[in-house]
């Protein structure tokens, strides 16, 4: 795994296509979080070194995947992910965590619902105490050969108008670090100035006809 903080990694890179994947290590006194998913048996040795897993996190069903299921023998932690894509997650395993829309916190770590990439999609938001602060945005808000982009998923309940109120509500929120979980080309996450984020999201979200 790759450190890109004093407390985060990245795993290994997943290509599937044009579409790359990496999953987020977090290390937190309470209980160390994995964003996303990862089969490579050097992250898991990894992640086991480094005090193991309280909690697999999930922003939506395409992060689902045959490897939670040994993620959690290994390590003995909860799944979470929204309600919504619960039904889908369970194909590779029941959730033991299953966010509904009152739902805005787990510990330290902020649950932001954003439906639009699917109908059930989440971000995770943790200011770390290390003095910087993540946003795990899932597909909701990615990078595409280095710029900014969204998704819709309509197969899957997601909506432009949805995913515009989502982003709206992300302006909220001023991370450091914005980590999705695909992405297309050379990077894979960015790091962000509170001004560049807010013209980020002022783009997409009149990309997608919303308000702005």
């Amino acid at each position: 795994m790759k450190q890109i903080a004093p407390d985060l990694w990245q795993s290994s890179l997943y290509s599937s296509g044009i579409l790359n994947t990496h999953a987020y290590f977090l290390e937190r006194p309470s209980g160390n979080v994995l964003f996303y998913n990862t089969g490579d048996e050097g992250d898991l040795q990894h992640m086991s070194d480094h005090g193991g897993v309280v909690y697999q996190l999930l922003t939506h069903r395409d992060e689902a995947g045959p490897s939670q299921a040994r993620i959690r023998e290994r390590f003995g932690c909860k799944l979470g992910c929204s309600a919504i894509e619960a039904p889908f997650v369970a194909k590779h395993g029941k959730p033991d965590l299953e966010f509904g829309a009152d739902d805005d916190r787990i510990e330290d770590i902020d649950i932001i619902h954003t439906p639009g990439h699917t109908d059930g999609s989440v971000c995770f938001f943790y200011r770390s105490p290390h003095g910087r602060s993540y946003l795990f945005s899932g597909d909701t808000i990615f990078q595409w050969n280095g710029e900014w982009s969204t998704f819709v998923l309509s197969s899957s309940g997601g909506s432009e108008a949805a995913l515009a109120e989502s982003l709206e509500a992300l302006r909220a929120y001023s991370p450091d670090i914005v980590l999705s979980s695909g992405f297309v080309g050379e990077v894979a996450y960015r790091e962000v100035t509170r001004e560049e984020w807010a013209a980020a999201l002022y783009e997409r979200i009149a990309h997608l006809g919303g308000s702005s």
